[in-house]
């Protein structure tokens, strides 16, 4: 996959709590805290440059308005939380493993949260494990991260590509057909998510006819969507992200491509949708989390906050990291100490409040496996909605616990500290 370069910058700039979205765009390290002797440390290890820099200083939006949150109602074990920013960038493992022992050997963080990029996420689990510091990984998807790559101090917010596919696939070999061909991110997310519909769509009678695998950073698809539509499909998946989905999406439209074949995905993102064109929002995706949700509670809450704070909806990304940074708080104070030894038993089984869950059916982890189980969200693109920020019209809420598999089917063998 293309690198990403490293950043040299070693500035430090002190944020308060609920910096607007323009101060992410800071070149890192820095800094968002709460006043206060003894912080309580959480480092946020995540792209804020490359591919994923929008899905990512989403996140970072999430974990802002959390410790706004957790510091109003009394921190964390009684004192006050401080958030640690550091760039990984969207694809160099070696930055976000260098930052991830910068938090923890240097800033003594008590919480490790990241990162977007699933092989990023995977390399910092490692580091986690090593030093037997509490990770959460809001947004990195690749399945061994929960599954034959486990460890009992890293929790998983976001989740398995096998669930993504699982959700989607019965509506598009129901309603498109039965032949399906991949453009995919060539790294550990994208791989994992294409074996994940080839097996969700193959128990439904389905075929993958033909693949591409793409370089991260990749501008031009032509070549790509011309040997995708040669290989005459019923349905093409782009499993690309970010600023890929939005470059595949648009050349795929100015090709014409969507008139002769189906468009889909097994995970859509509001980022992409609002980087495209109106004509090129299209296709049947999975939504992890979306904002509008009539009658959930605290949802409307939630979004009118994120709203006041940014002039824009929360996403996926938004309660991604939401959700992560305030589960670290729930696990301390309910386990009445900072050991990750004894914050990650009391997290096994636990179902997170309404008020963070923000889902018709809430939402636990996992015994076991550490893996949050929520609700997901099948629809269509649009290029318009009930309002500016509604790209997306959810046809179907698919429970997590229905396709999430068995404990046994995931692979995780975990093992904890004597």
């Amino acid at each position: 996959m293309d690198r990403e370069p490293p950043q040299r910058s070693r500035r430090r700039t002190v944020l308060k709590a609920g910096l607007a979205v323009g101060a992410a765009q800071l070149a890192g390290p820095f800094i968002i805290s709460a006043r206060g002797e003894e912080p309580v440390k959480i480092g946020l290890d995540n792209p804020l440059t490359g591919t994923y820099a929008a899905v990512g200083k989403n996140e970072l939006i999430g974990c802002q308005y959390a410790v706004e949150q957790i510091n109003a109602k009394g921190g964390i074990l009684g004192r006050h939380v401080e958030l640690l920013v550091e760039d990984s960038t969207s694809g160099d493992s070696s930055t976000a493993v260098q930052k991830a022992r910068k938090l923890i050997d240097r800033d003594k963080v008590n919480f490790l949260v990241g990162n977007v990029n699933s092989a990023l996420a995977v390399a910092m689990a490692g580091v986690a494990y090593e030093k037997g510091v509490f990770m959460m990984d809001p947004g990195g998807h690749t399945d061994a991260i929960t599954g034959t790559g486990c460890h009992w101090n890293v929790f998983r917010i976001c989740n398995t590509t096998q669930t993504e596919a699982n959700a989607v696939a019965g509506t598009l070999v129901k309603d498109y057909g039965k032949k399906f061909y991949y453009i995919t991110p060539d790294y550990a997310f994208g791989h994992t998510l294409e074996a994940g519909m080839i097996k969700a769509v193959a128990a439904l009678g389905g075929t993958r006819v033909g693949g591409a695998l793409t370089p991260l950073g990749t501008t031009d698809f032509s070549s790509y969507l011309i040997a995708a539509e040669a290989a005459k499909p019923d349905v093409i998946i782009f499993l690309v992200q970010g600023d890929d989905q939005v470059n595949a999406l648009k050349q795929a439209v100015q090709f014409g491509l969507e008139k002769r074949v189906h468009l889909a995905g097994a995970q859509g993102e509001l980022e992409p949708l609002e980087g495209l064109p109106p004509e090129a929002r299209i296709g049947t995706w999975v939504f992890e989390w979306y904002w509008n949700q009539p009658g959930v509670p605290h949802v409307a809450e939630f979004v009118a906050a994120i709203k006041k704070k940014t002039g824009r909806v929360p996403t996926a990304r938004t309660w991604f990291g939401f959700a992560g940074t305030w589960s670290c708080a729930l696990a301390a104070n309910g386990a009445k100490s900072l050991e990750a030894v004894k914050m990650a038993k009391f997290l096994q089984g636990y179902h997170l409040p309404p008020e963070v869950a923000l889902m018709p059916d809430g939402a636990y982890f996992r015994a076991g496996q550490n893996q949050l189980i929520g609700d997901l969200y099948v629809g269509n693109a649009q290029a318009h909605g009930s309002a500016p920020d509604d790209l997306f019209k959810v046809t179907k809420v698919v429970k997590g616990t229905d396709v999430a598999g068995t404990l046994e089917e995931t692979g995780c063998k975990m093992t904890w500290p004597a």
